[in-house]
Formats: C-alpha cells, structure tokens, sequence
C-alpha cells in the first residue's frame, strides 16, 4: 500500500474538515474523536464537496442536503444520499499526515 502525504497534522483543527488533492482524487481529511480520518470529498448523492459541510459524532455532513456520512465507513446515515462514498487508509508520522487512495471500503 502507498501513502502519500496530504497535510500536517499541525494543520488540520480539530472537527474541520481540509480539502485536499491526491493525484487527481479529492480527499476530506479530518481530524476529530483524537483521530485522523480520509474519506472522499465528493457527496455520493450530490456532487458537492463534503469538505464544507460539518463534522460531528464521527461524521462529516453535506452542506447542500443535509446528508451525513460515517468517517469510519463512509456509510451514509440518512436520506437522500443512499450510496456510500470511499474512505481511505491513514498513518500518521511525525506531523504527517499520509493517506493511501486504496480504499477501505
């Protein structure tokens, strides 16, 4: 599996998501519950960046409709979006936060 370096930790906040680009893939990187999570950026329903909307309870929301998706699986947890989106592995060294765009699920 390879990794790529998406930020520094020291840049993401903690319950904001920060967009990011990783060979041509958008990935939301956040930083909540004391981990680091990648999930794509792109709502499955809408094509909307998942990056603007809000985190909370290990889940990042879409701003246009109100759907939000599991950081963890990227399962969504309620209507209208019914297809989940990618999530990716992380690590962490150093500031680094690395991401694989092989998918977890």
């Amino acid at each position: 599996m390879t990794f790529v370096r998406a930020c520094g930790l020291s840049e993401l906040e903690e319950d904001t998501p920060k967009r990011v680009e990783l060979d041509g893939t958008p990935v939301s990187v956040v930083h909540t519950e004391g981990e680091v999570f990648a999930i794509h950026d792109i709502c499955s329903h809408a094509n909307v960046s998942l990056s603007e909307g809000e985190v909370e309870d290990c889940q990042i929301e879409c701003w246009l409709h109100g759907s939000a998706f599991d950081l963890r699986t990227g399962k969504p947890s309620g209507l209208p979006a019914t297809r989940p989106v990618p999530v990716y592995p992380v690590k962490i060294e150093g500031d680094d936060v690395l991401v694989s765009l092989s998918q977890e699920s």
